[in-house]
């Protein structure tokens, strides 16, 4: 994928972004659009991003509506809300994130809650047959939807809930909600201190107020790693095809889990250095000379099977589930660690922002990639965290709905 840059010049905002002194959104190109406004009813306050490996759906519930409004709204929408908003968890693998949730929020000049719910890009079929079973498919309606299953699965919404997708990029729908999400919750970007030391390690908020210029990782079945300039100002530089995706399968072929979930558990118990090779295994201790402490990952998934101990049934039976899985994950983030250190490098820039579902329930990847951008920079390279994650793709297309009916 070549790098991409954004630099619109479109003269519309939306109210909160405004209000924030924010510059407009993006237009969108042919490939992303939105339907007429006088098609659209009293249903778009549906964001969705649909991955790879997950899809992230975010639900704007208004808390302003007048006894009019709530008298004219349609049973079928009052059906969906309360089930939306009145469980966690849907079927066998969707989840309502609630300690996410953002109350007395302001999207397109309404105030209300946001929710964030996810599940299996795979389950999509399952998840379609549950929205109609709602009753979504009597409604003539828009979602906002960004990722490369917007176009994918684009006839299935229309065919099987009659749900028409407004399709928004996805690097563009990244930025803006991200900055949105940040700017509206005071405690959404933090840092990890002391992080390879378990007793004092601890979460530590952030001030982004001034970001400009940061990297941006965004870890998801892949990664992509973009440089951002200003909020409508950014460009693709980098990426990898190691991403959360290429652990999870990893994980599920050496030790037989079944989710993203399972495989973190594994991981949690496991003792890596089972199974990597460290510069002290090489060296009896430090490579001084190059300042390589002796704990480093000197070769990963090598210590099985090293110095000519590929066959030994000994040295294989001697490492568990826990440490094939805990290897896995460290090689996965230290790989995507070394090339976001060398992109910052590159770019002369001191911010690097990791996001992305790969670090959802994920603390040790995250404290990884804290130890290393500090640690390979001297101090003067930060990695910064954000709460809500993997969800700024659906929020940030949910925002720019708007701006792009009115244009049109």
């Amino acid at each position: 994928m070549s790098p991409h840059s954004c630099k619109p010049d479109v003269d519309s905002l939306d109210a909160v972004m405004a209000a924030n002194g924010y510059p407009p959104s993006a237009s969108q190109s042919d490939d992303f659009h939105s339907p007429p406004c006088e098609s659209v009813n009293s249903m778009p306050w549906f964001g969705m991003d649909i991955g790879g490996s997950l899809c992230k759906l975010v639900y704007f519930e208004p808390k302003d509506i007048t006894r009019d409004e709530a008298d004219a709204e349609l049973e079928t929408l009052k059906n969906i809300r309360r089930y939306l908003t009145k469980n966690s968890a849907y079927g066998k693998t969707g989840h309502r994130d609630t300690h996410l949730q953002m109350d007395s929020i302001e999207i397109r000049g309404r105030r209300g809650t946001l929710h964030f719910i996810r599940f299996p890009t795979s389950e999509m079929g399952n998840f379609l047959a549950l929205a109609k079973s709602k009753g979504m498919a009597n409604l003539v309606t828009t979602v906002c939807a960004t990722g490369g299953g917007a176009f994918k699965f684009e006839e299935n919404f229309k065919k099987e809930v009659n749900m028409s997708l407004a399709k928004f990029d996805e690097l563009d729908s990244l930025i803006r909600g991200m900055l949105y999400i940040e700017m509206t919750n005071p405690r959404e970007c933090y840092y990890w201190s002391h992080p390879t030391e378990d007793e004092l390690c601890h979460k530590v908020p952030f001030d982004f107020s001034k970001p400009y210029p940061f990297l941006l990782v965004n870890i998801g079945s892949g990664v992509s790693i973009l440089v951002v300039y200003g909020p409508n100002n950014y460009k693709r530089i980098s990426g990898t095809s190691l991403g959360g995706g290429t652990f999870l399968g990893l994980c599920c072929l050496l030790t037989g889990c079944n989710s993203f979930e399972e495989a973190i558990q594994l991981a949690t118990g496991g003792d890596n250095t089972r199974v990597d090779k460290l510069v002290k295994d090489i060296y009896g201790g430090d490579y001084g000379r190059f300042g390589l402490p002796g704990d480093l990952v000197a070769s990963s998934l090598l210590h099985v099977c090293s110095f000519g101990q590929m066959n030994s049934k000994d040295r294989r039976n001697a490492v568990s589930k826990e440490d094939l899985a805990r290897a896995t994950l460290v090689t996965i983030t230290n790989n995507i660690g070394s090339i976001a250190r060398m992109c910052a490098l590159n770019e002369k820039v001191e911010r690097v922002v990791f996001v992305g579902n790969f670090l959802r329930v994920n603390p040790i990847s995250m404290k990884l990639l804290a130890y290393a951008m500090d640690y390979w920079s001297n101090g003067t390279m930060k990695a910064l965290f954000l709460e809500h994650e993997g969800y700024f793709g659906a929020v940030g297309c949910l925002l720019q709905f708007n701006n792009e009916c009115s244009q049109i």
